[in-house]
């Protein structure tokens, strides 16, 4: 604890995205408290009404308050992101450790796959992945967690292959030490620290996915509010009311640079040479 609060003490641009975050999260857990209304009330005398004392960012096409679809949005696209970044990592980061370790055709292989994956767009891949497995939220983030997990597979491989030739690697295996042992407490510790970074980007990434599945109508399902859902639904009256999009659209903006500035601020603080800089 004293450690994280001395980093946040350095590192301004860490401090603001963390207290953005845990501010965003408080609202999703407060949504049903504080929402001035019911995130599926419509209203067919205030459809499309500008913002007003009454609400505060509008209404949109079925006269729902646009504020508290907002606030309830939140749960829904902080969960995207942490399910497609957890199923990214539980696939993608012990194939990569393995497979850099062991090395050989099964390296070769697993480097094989990894390529193929990563040539594809990836929502495209995301989009016949979320085909295969059924339309909705949770399918659609392990879609996306799929099309994650290469770019972590390679990044964890990368990091073996230069870790596992270090002396007490070495040390470890002369002492008898078995190749999970030795992966386990040996290489995972040491190579961990990048893999951390990337995991904090993609959560940027995995907002923004969620973001695009919804607007294509494969991600939530209405009435259930998401971000991506909103403004798609925004985009259709984008001529007649284009104040609809802004707040759906301004709060994945602000939620991914706040993902993307904590990556960078531990990428510095995990960083030893980053951080004498």
């Amino acid at each position: 604890m004293t450690a994280l609060l001395s980093w946040l003490r350095r590192d301004l641009r860490g401090a603001i995205s963390l207290g953005f975050l845990a501010a965003l999260t408080l609202l999703a857990v407060l949504a049903p408290l504080i929402a001035p209304y019911s995130p599926t009330a419509q209203s067919v005398a205030e459809m499309l009404a500008e913002p007003s004392g009454a609400h505060w960012l509008g209404t949109d096409d079925l006269g729902r308050d646009v504020l508290s679809r907002l606030l309830h949005a939140i749960g829904a696209s902080l969960y995207a992101s942490v399910l497609a970044v957890a199923v990214g990592a539980a696939i993608g980061i012990p194939i990569g450790f393995v497979s850099g370790f062991v090395g050989g055709w099964f390296d070769e292989a697993i480097s094989r796959v990894i390529d193929t994956l990563l040539s594809f767009p990836g929502i495209v891949l995301a989009v016949g992945v979320t085909g295969a497995l059924g339309i909705g939220l949770t399918n659609g983030m392990i879609a996306v967690g799929i099309v994650f997990s290469p770019t972590l597979a390679r990044l964890a491989r990368a990091q073996t292959l230069v870790i596992k030739h270090e002396l007490y690697v070495d040390a470890a295996r002369c002492f008898g030490a078995s190749p999970w042992r030795i992966i386990r407490r040996h290489i995972m510790p040491n190579a961990i620290q990048p893999v951390i970074v990337q995991l904090t980007l993609l959560l940027a990434m995995g907002l923004l996915a969620e973001a695009s599945l919804s607007f294509l109508g494969l991600g939530v399902q209405p009435p259930t509010p998401s971000w991506g859902a909103m403004l798609a639904r925004a985009y259709s009256y984008m001529e007649i009311a284009p104040e609809q999009m802004y707040a759906p659209g301004l709060a994945i903006l602000f939620t991914a640079l706040a993902f993307n500035a904590l990556g960078e601020s531990l990428r510095i603080a995990l960083d030893p040479t980053m951080r004498r800089r």
